[in-house]
């Protein structure tokens, strides 16, 4: 989950299958759900395969707020190259 970069984000399934695992989908959803360190495991980053959101120990709220300021910087720093 380290490596998802900044403004992007993988689903549940997809961390499951690289790590070998294509069924581990409950567990990686776990292992989010017991991140202590949110901010230097950005866990916001993994959704739904279907694009929702999932789950998030911040809340909701805050993980939505958290993927669209990313999406803006992100597409603020492209703009300025």
């Amino acid at each position: 989950m380290k490596k998802i970069p900044f403004g992007k984000t993988l689903s549940y399934a997809d961390i499951a299958k690289r790590i070998s695992k294509p069924k581990a989908v409950r567990a990686v959803g776990s292992a989010c759900g017991k991140n202590p360190i949110v901010l230097l495991v950005p866990c916001h980053r993994v959704i739904g395969s279907s694009g929702g959101l999932g789950g998030y120990s911040g809340g909701l709220r805050i993980k939505k707020w958290l993927l669209e300021h990313e999406r803006r910087k992100g597409r603020a720093l492209r703009q300025s190259i």
